[in-house]
Formats: structure tokens, sequence, C-alpha cells
């Protein structure tokens, strides 16, 4: 797999394929003018001194050069020695294979017999045979896989002498050709290897690639040029490896598309893209490691979101481990330790449990009641956006009989209604709702004794804040009564309409405890003013969560028991906060109740409505429910 090429990658590897990168000096220019010296210092890196009788040639090429500098042979003692004796000694170097080393090489013998007898036929025999041999050895050294630095040089100075010897052969030229080209190729790799050792690569045109790339021009199957490319390649590689090791994998994809461009369908490239892979992968799964771990402090929300950001810079779009991530960020930022929707209830220092709560998602809504809405007050408008930036837990019903006694018991409270003894009860003989005597939080809604899962009622605000306080002691949590914005949020539960359930005229089965027309009471009476064809088969408050929870998992939110909330009473909501919080003013007297009842009228259970109460009323139409951070 390659990455794509940008246009300034795709421009690089035009520079360099269009020359930019610099030849290296003319070393086979030198070696084919006969500066064997020059050449195999080149190739060997030593001060290597001229062979004796050495001089230089140079042929073809752009210089060509009528000026040729040829070969000495050595000079030939000849003192007491006759010409037999110069042909035995040349016959006997040519058979050990030493053909122009010194003066006791077969070729220098042999010049001097002919310098002696040009005609000699032996002489001119014997150089013949010479010239052959060299040009084979020449050949073989040119090709020889090992040792390539030594038989580079051994071929340069064979065809320095064979052209001294025979300047117009068409194959001495040719070898001298060979010879020549072999030497740049020896160049340009070594200036590619050097540059490589400087981490010179040459992806900018100028470096390693280059020079391989003109000795393989040069030699196309030079396997020390296309082992030099691979090497480029390796090193493009590493560098985008410890590019992506340092989380930078842009630069990483740069480098990787980079060692793309040096060979053709590289299979490298690919494993090298599966390792780089496997590095971001490990990389993301650290960060959403050590977010989650700093999610788990009191204090680590900023540094997860930072862990967040390092993630989001790296990843590819879509990335699963980042998306984990980023939705536990999302749940601690709007629900601390808690999910949307989760239900719990905490542990009590007397070894009980509290009531149970559920996690009302965070969110905005429209509060209050439209200018056109039928049956609004004044009291309900303006109409205002509310947001929640965090949810909040809501105890998923109004708090029981039975959890209001546990919390008289263990404190020796004495609520409003019991101090005063009396509260207001519906008289069935009436018809209407009358003071009783007696009556206090254990009271039904008739005065009788009420049932442990019967929503408590005959409570007062006060008495109701007393209740969460000693909730809040006894868990260690924070428990208090809803802001008016979040009741009317949680019963809505989404939706818009004018009552909880929406714009219908008649609640929807089994929804909840309202006024019908088909209730009776013990006595046969019915409403007068009640919701047309609706029954719910209970005159007076049902145990808690006998109807079906609305959207958020809230029971009997809009009937039942019209509920405290912690606000004041304004008569309207100019200037109410627009962040749900309670709007309320150190000691007033004067609160609020929300949602519908059992007794209410239809115009009072719809979602907007609103009644102030003073913070003293106890009656049997009245309960609570708590709420709880998170």
């Amino acid at each position: 797999m390659r990455f794509p090429l940008s246009p300034v990658l795709c421009t690089a590897l035009a520079m360099a394929l269009a020359g930019c990168t610099p030849s290296p000096p003319p070393m086979a220019d030198r070696a084919a003018s006969g500066d064997t010296r020059q050449a195999e210092d080149v190739e060997t890196g030593a001060d290597a001194s001229p062979q004796a009788g050495q001089g230089s040639v140079t042929i073809g090429g752009e210089d060509a050069a009528e000026d040729v500098q040829r070969w000495t042979p050595p000079r030939v003692d000849r003192q007491g020695r006759s010409l037999a004796q110069l042909r035995s000694a040349a016959e006997q170097a040519s058979a050990a294979g030493r053909f122009y080393e010194d003066a006791d090489a077969a070729i220098p013998l042999w010049l001097a017999v002919q310098e002696e007898e040009p005609d000699d036929r032996q002489a001119r025999l014997g150089l013949q045979r010479a010239r052959q041999r060299l040009q084979q050895q020449a050949d073989a050294l040119l090709v020889r896989p090992l040792k390539q630095r030594e038989a580079l040089a051994e071929a340069s100075r064979q065809a320095l002498v064979l052209l001294t010897l025979a300047p117009k052969d068409e194959k001495v030229r040719a070898l001298q050709g060979r010879v020549e080209t072999a030497q740049r190729v020896v160049a340009y790799n070594r200036a590619g290897e050097e540059d490589l050792r400087s981490d010179r690569i040459g992806e900018d045109g100028d470096g390693a690639i280059g020079n391989f790339r003109e000795a393989l021009a040069l030699d196309e199957d030079n396997s020390r040029a296309r082992q030099g490319l691979a090497a480029a390649e390796s090193g493009l590689i590493r560098r985008a490896e410890d590019a992506a090791r340092m989380r930078d994998f842009a630069s990483a994809g740069t480098w990787l598309a980079e060692a793309s461009k040096v060979r053709d369908s590289s299979p490298t490239i690919a494993d090298a893209f599966e390792r780089i892979e496997q590095i971001r992968a490990a990389t993301l799964l650290q960060l959403r490691d050590d977010g989650l771990r700093d999610l788990a402090t009191p204090q680590g929300l900023k540094p997860a979101r930072e862990k967040l950001a390092e993630a989001l810079r790296i990843a590819l779009p879509g990335d699963a481990v980042v998306a984990q991530l980023r939705e536990r960020i999302d749940l601690a930022t709007h629900y601390g330790s808690f999910r949307p929707g989760q239900v719990f209830s905490d542990a009590m220092r007397d070894g009980g449990r509290g009531p149970q709560m559920v996690v009302v998602p965070h969110g905005g809504f429209q509060m209050g009641a439209g200018d056109a809405e039928p049956g609004s007050s004044d009291s309900e408008r303006p109409s205002h956006y509310v947001r929640f930036d965090r949810g909040f837990a809501m105890a998923i019903t109004e708090v029981t009989v039975s959890d209001f006694e546990r919390y008289v018991k263990a404190s020796n409270a004495r609520p409003r209604a019991t101090r005063r003894g009396h509260s207001v009860v519906y008289d069935e003989r009436s018809g209407n709702f009358i003071r009783r005597s007696g009556v206090d939080w254990r009271s039904d809604y008739d005065g009788g004794r009420a049932l442990g899962n019967s929503p408590v009622m005959h409570v007062s605000v006060r008495d109701a804040e007393n209740y969460a306080a000693w909730l809040s002691e006894q868990t260690g949590r924070s428990y208090r009564l809803p802001s008016e914005a979040e009741f009317e949020y949680a019963l809505r539960a989404g939706s818009s309409g004018r009552y909880p359930w929406g714009d219908a005229g008649t609640p929807p089965p089994g929804s909840g405890n309202f006024t019908g027309s088909k209730d009776v009471s013990p006595s046969g009476r019915h409403w007068h003013n009640a919701f047309i064809g609706y029954g719910d088969g209970w005159w007076g408050p049902a145990p808690v969560a006998s109807f079906q929870a609305n959207t958020f998992g809230l029971h009997d939110m809009g009937g039942n028991l019209s509920e405290w909330v912690a606000d004041c009473w304004h008569a309207s909501y100019r200037r109410a906060p627009s962040d749900g919080a309670a709007w309320f003013n150190p000691g007033c007297r004067s609160r609020v109740i929300r949602g519908g009842n059992w007794a209410n009228a239809p115009e009072q259970t719809r979602a907007a409505w609103r009644q102030s109460q003073d913070s003293d009323t106890t009656n049997a139409r009245i309960g609570f429910r708590l709420v709880r951070g998170i």
C-alpha cells in the first residue's frame, strides 16, 4: 500500500530524476586516461604510488582525444643477455602469467627483443598471445563478483597496457570503455554510500538515491547500486518509523511516500505501512487507557481531554478507539461516573438504601407556556430556553411513606403537620377539601392510615428540605429538591406539547393518575371538570410507580401528587435563570409546586402549569421527590 503523493513530493522526485543531484567527479575519465592511481584511490581509499613505467591515455568521450598518453614499458637490462635468453625469459614470464608488471615480465622482454629484431616472429607471436591473455583477464576481472575494487584496478592497468600496444584495436577500445563505465559506476556507488553514511538519502534530489540511479543508468544490473537503493529505501522507512514513534504521523506518511518512490513495487513499503499503523494503534490504545485512568481521578477531566486532543491529532477518521475515549469524556463531562438512564441507589449509614434514582440526560428545552396556549397564565411566561450542561439524577418516584418514616424515626423529627396537629384532606361526604385534626405524614388523602408504598403527603416544603438534608448526611451525597426548571424538563422528557404526553386532549391509557370522567369515588362521586373518557381506577393518590414511566424513566411526574420544588414563587419568568438553577430568594415564604395531581382540573395538568403555595402548606395533594448531583 502506498500513501498518496503530494504535489510537493512529486516536485522533489521530478527534480531528482531531472538531474538535480550533482554528479560525482569523472573518475572513469581519469581511469580511461591511464591515471590508475587516482581511480584506485577512489575505490580503495589508499595512497598507492604509480607502478614503474606507467603513463596515461585518454580515448573516446567529448574530450576524445588525439592526445594519447601511453603506458611506458619498464626498461629491460640487456647487459650480458642474448636474444635467445630474452626470448626464453619472456616465454617463462608468459607461462607464469606475468605480462607487464616489471622489466622481467613478458611484454617488456618481447619488446626488448623487437627493439633488436623488429621482424622477430617469436616476439610478434609472444606479444599477440600476451595481449589476448590480458584481454581475457581484463574481461574476467570486470565481471568478477568479489573483490571488485582490486579487480577494477587491475583491469584498468591491463587496459592501459593494451591501449599502448594496440591503440586502434576495437576490442581494446571497447575494453577501455567498459573500464571507464565501471569506474564511473564505482564512483557513483561510493558517493551514494558516503551519502548514506552521512544520512543524505537524497529524497530532495541531492544525495544517495541520485547517485545510485546514475550508477544504474550506466549498468542497469549493477547489484551494488540496487543494494544502495534498497538501503536508501530502508533509511526513509526508518525515518518514517522514527517519526511514528514520536507521534508525528504526518511526517511518517511523508517519509513513507518518499520511500515508495525509490523502487517500483517494493513489498517492504507495505510491510512498513503495517508497522506504522501498528505503532499508531498502540499509541491510540495507550492514550485511551491513560485518559480513562485520568477520568477515574477527581481532577482528571482536563488531562483526559488533553489526551483526546492528542489522539484526534494522530488518528485516522472514524477510529473506534478514539471514539471510545471521546464518549467516556463526554459522559464524564455531562454525567461524572454515570451514564444517562442509569438507575442506582446510594448506600446509607444505617445499612439501608436510599431511593432509586435515574440519571436524566443533559440537554435543553423551551420552558413555560406560549402566548396562545389554552388555559395558560402570565405566570407561565415568557417562554424561554433553558439548557442543562450536565445531567442530574432524579428519584424515579415520589418519596414514599416508608421512606419518610425512616427519616422521622432516625432523626426524631417532628414534621409540620405533626407539630400543628392537623392537615387538609378530602372529605368524601361533602366532596371538598377540609382541615382535619390528627392528620400528618402517616395519613392518606382522606385522613386514614396510608400504605407504606403510597407517596408521602401532608408535608411542607421545609419538611421535604429537612428530609433531603438527612439523606445527604446518611449517604454522603448531595440530595435536594429539584429546581422548577429541572422538574419541567424531566416532566416533559423531550416532548414539547401542552400536556406531559403531548397535545392530545385525553391522556394515553395507563399514563398516570389524573382526573378522568370515568373515575369514581367510594361513594360514587364523579369529577365535574375532568379528562373526558379517561379513567385510571384511582380516587386519591395511587401507590408510587402504579403507572407507566415517561421517556426518562420517571413515574408520576404529571399526576398522582403535585410536588414541591426548590424555587421561590415569582409571578413570571422574566429574568429567570437560563441554566436550570433554582430561582431562590433567601427568606421567601411563597414557594412553588409543579405537576398535576389526582384532584387537579385538566388545565392544571399541563406541562407548564405552576402554582404558588405558602411554605407551611400541608395537604393531601402535595408530595415531593429529590434530585442528586452527579
